[in-house]
């Protein structure tokens, strides 16, 4: 019997469940949900991000700095083939995915401030505390009247 949704609640929600291929398929190689998971810590100094890229190459990321904004993106893929003896398939499987994260670091921040080091799938940003500067005020420009 189908009962409508009178809660905001569907009762076939956990039949038909949209998420159960995408976890009964999951590979060790295909990255999860969890892909770039981000921890930051607040130095005296600086701070320092510390982002999960599992199973991705180093030439597979880019982090870029513009308007004030510090942007990591990761690419990766993988495939996998299985033939038989006649050299049919069997099984074949591809993944490509991507994902990045934007973080905001300030107008005054520069390319050469910023320090990335990536080991065994973390990615480690060290980016400095650089205080904004203070509008200076201007030398006040008068206008000419004529007449």
């Amino acid at each position: 019997m189908l009962m409508p949704s009178i809660f905001g609640e569907n009762l076939l929600d956990d039949f038909f469940d949209l998420d159960y291929p995408r976890k009964r398929l999951r590979t060790p190689s295909a990255p999860a949900n969890g892909l770039m998971k981000t921890d930051i810590k607040e130095k005296k100094d600086h701070f320092e991000l510390e982002v999960n890229l599992p199973g991705v190459k180093k030439e597979d990321i880019q982090v870029e700095l513009k308007d004030g904004y510090l942007t990591i993106c990761a690419t990766h893929g993988s495939s996998s083939e299985e033939k038989d003896e006649e050299g049919t398939y069997i099984r074949r499987e591809r993944y490509f995915g991507s994902a990045s994260r934007s973080f905001y670091v300030g107008e005054n921040v520069t390319q050469e401030d910023i320090k990335a080091k990536y080991t065994d799938g973390v990615l480690n940003v060290c980016i400095p505390k650089i205080e904004p500067k203070k509008p200076e005020e201007e030398e006040k420009k008068f206008i000419a009247i004529e007449g």
